[in-house]
């Protein structure tokens, strides 16, 4: 499949799309993704802000305080109260991945914020560990992109 890539909430009040590839495509075990995702983690996916839009409905925002001490504004359904977004006002989106319409498209290339997993949670998909969130942002892209050519 290649772009658009479109998805949107639970009761289908919100519909978006992105026309370009992921810059990168993460699980996230931190806190904020547990309660967001009400599960173990987030799967996370990185777009660039200029290819995302909201093509039915207006998101609701709600800012939190992720663990790193960053304010993060989440995009949600006002109607459903799913968050499928984030990020918005810079430069990249972060997609919640069970939002898109075939959460399948991407498969993560890395786990971040591992120090918060659930103490019973395997890692046993060989992919690569970060306790926080890696110091270079672009190291998740570098996986991406190898990922995508192959490499991983």
């Amino acid at each position: 499949m290649s772009a658009p890539y479109t998805g949107g909430c639970l009761c289908g009040a919100i519909r978006y799309e992105f026309t370009s590839e992921p810059a990168t495509v993460y699980t996230c075990h931190c806190t904020e993704c547990q309660k967001v995702s009400a599960s173990a983690f987030g799967i996370s996916v990185r777009v660039k802000a200029e290819d995302f839009k909201i093509t039915q409905g207006e998101p609701a925002t709600f800012d939190s305080t992720a663990d790193s001490g960053r304010v993060k504004t989440g995009l949600f359904c006002a109607t459903c109260g799913t968050r499928f977004g984030g990020g918005a006002g810079g430069p990249l989106v972060v997609i919640r991945g069970g939002s898109l319409d075939d959460p399948n498209w991407f498969r993560p290339v890395a786990h971040i914020w591992t120090r918060s997993a659930q103490n019973w949670f395997p890692f046993d998909d060989g992919l690569p560990k970060f306790e926080t969130a890696p110091e270079d942002p672009a190291a998740l892209n570098d996986l991406w992109e190898a990922h995508v050519s192959g490499g991983v």
